[in-house]
């Protein structure tokens, strides 16, 4: 950006003789939200007039505000760095740092740090060593022992990890086809829910162990220096800065942010043996023994971020077009790694029959069975409620007997219950059943969400005259668990309520001709649009 584009106040503090020490050159460095101003051995740090509706600097107290909170959060973990905040004050026309006059802004006062022991430079020059992780990991660990711990932020936490990644799908979502791909869309949809609902437990257990509360929730290689030392280094000879200041939802956080944070970094940078130095030692010193059950979760949500926000460079005009083939090139990489921890907890999927009798639901549920799905028919299980052997014939009338409205409600209660302990474990379901009412595919639908598992509904639909020829065959033949037939078909049909109300996308229409290996080919095509199972 040319000088003369810049506010007043930051051309005037490119001046030497603008700060209240000697200084020979100053230098600008930007980011989105800040001015960077290197001058000597000093750093000011003077944030930007911007709203982003989670970070908001647009007005002078509070960027007041977020300078003081900045000094107050980075200073126990990089002691002797933040100085304090000055003001930049106004007196006959010229600006000066902690001058005389009016406060027209602020700026967070720091000490330089060595540019050349910041992490990032080391790990390029392969000089990173594990005890240097495992320094950094006891840092870590005493400054989230020390941190203030409230239940009420526990809970807090745990709620806005959930809003924030749901935010962050948001913000991910137009640049699908651009920097990730529909499939990476999907899985990565499909690996939060499983997450949330199938680590429920242990969710639980970390807020009521207080692991949750403020992080530091930027820690990226970028953050830390390392002083140069003979043997590893103490806690003194390692700063790490630039944490989160400027949200409490951002910076509220299971501790699990930290770790995942700079675990992806090193993964990212192809390190994954520095990475598993670093969380090796910081459970140990930490006694988290909890933390690899969700540590996973928090570097792929990190590399989403990571993922967004190199993504967010490519619609800025101002970014140059090598920066721009640098960042899409960097997104991809990141979502690529997104993808790599959500295969820790492949997610789960349920899939329904809905069909009137003899439409060719069993035969495809059965096929579904060597594509590694359960089968659960309501045939048998039904029959197995009656204490009766699968194959015994019970012809009575429609809505009578073990098909009476009490009796169907049992099975289906049933069905769910059997499918919902394989879906807990991360296995998929398909349940054979006509599921002719909305009210049993919609509980379906709430086992499928409660589980974390992806949820399609197999749609079947013959002519009259079709389906009356194959019962009244299946009759003749014998030997099949179920106890349609051609006399109780009207009454049947009447009573069936079609799938209107399942989104398009989750309603897999089964073709009526075919055979049974061209049926399923076009089953898997449509089950691979509703999820990113592997299935077929």
């Amino acid at each position: 950006m040319p000088a003369s584009d810049l506010p007043p106040i930051i051309r005037a503090l490119l001046r030497p003789d603008a700060y209240p020490h000697a200084v020979d050159r100053v230098e600008l460095r930007q980011t989105h939200i800040s001015y960077v101003l290197l001058a000597g051995d000093h750093v000011y740090k003077i944030k930007k007039p911007v709203d982003f509706g989670f970070l908001n600097f647009s007005s002078l107290g509070k960027r007041r505000f977020y300078c003081r909170r900045e000094v107050e959060y980075n200073s126990p973990l990089c002691s002797g760095t933040y100085l304090g905040v000055l003001p930049i004050c106004e007196s006959d026309g010229r600006y000066a740092l902690g001058g005389r006059g009016k406060p027209m802004e602020y700026a967070v006062h720091m000490r330089r740090l060595p540019e050349d022991r910041m992490m990032h430079h080391l790990l390029e020059r392969d000089e990173v060593t594990r005890p240097m992780m495992e320094a950094v990991a006891e840092k870590l660990a005493e400054f989230h022992a020390s941190a203030v711990k409230r239940p009420g932020l526990a809970r807090y936490g745990d709620w806005a990890i959930r809003y924030n990644t749901t935010e962050n799908v948001a913000q991910w979502t137009p640049y699908i086809g651009r920097t990730l791909s529909t499939v990476q869309d999907r899985i990565l949809r499909a690996y939060f829910e499983a997450f949330y609902a199938r680590k429920a437990a242990v969710l639980q257990r970390r807020i009521e162990e207080l692991r949750i509360h403020r992080v530091h929730a930027d820690l990226r290689s970028d953050s830390i220096v390392i002083g140069e030392t003979e043997g590893p280094p103490t806690a003194d000879e390692i700063c790490i800065f630039d944490c989160v200041e400027f949200s409490r939802r951002i910076n509220t956080l299971d501790v699990a942010r930290d770790v995942g944070f700079l675990q992806m970094d090193l993964d990212f940078r192809g390190r994954h043996d520095l990475a598993r130095a670093f969380v090796d030692r910081y459970v140990k010193v930490s006694g988290d023994n909890d933390l690899s059950e969700i540590l996973d979760f928090y570097a792929c949500y990190s590399a989403c971020v990571r993922g967004k926000v190199e993504a967010f460079l490519l619609d800025q005009d101002e970014i140059p077009a090598s920066e721009k083939r640098r960042a899409r090139k960097a997104s991809r990489g990141y979502f690529d790694l997104a993808c790599r921890y959500a295969d820790s907890l492949p997610p789960a999927m349920l899939v329904i029959t809905c069909g009137l009798p003899a439409t060719g639901k069993s035969s495809i549920a059965h096929a579904l069975g060597g594509y590694g799905f359960e089968v659960i028919s309501s045939d048998l299980v039904r029959k197995e409620l009656a204490g009766i052997a699968p194959t015994e014939r019970r012809l009575e009338g429609f809505q009578t007997g073990i098909y009476s409205p009490n009796f169907t409600e049992r099975t289906y209660d049933l069905l769910m219950d059997r499918a919902r302990p394989l879906l807990a474990a991360g296995r998929s379901v398909v349940v054979d059943a006509s599921f002719s009412r909305r009210d049993h595919r919609r509980a379906a639908i709430r086992l499928a969400r409660e589980t974390g598992a992806q949820f399609a509904c197999l749609y079947f639909d013959l002519p009259d005259a079709t389906i009356r020829a194959r019962l009244e065959e299946r009759l003749r033949r014998g030997g099949d668990p179920s106890d349609a037939r051609p006399e109780i078909f009207a009454a049947q049909k009447r009573r069936f309520q079609r799938p209107t109300e399942i989104a398009d996308e989750r309603r897999v229409m089964v073709p009526q001709r075919g055979s049974l290996d061209a049926k399923m080919r076009a089953v898997i095509r449509g089950l691979r649009t509703v999820s990113p199972l592997s299935v077929g």
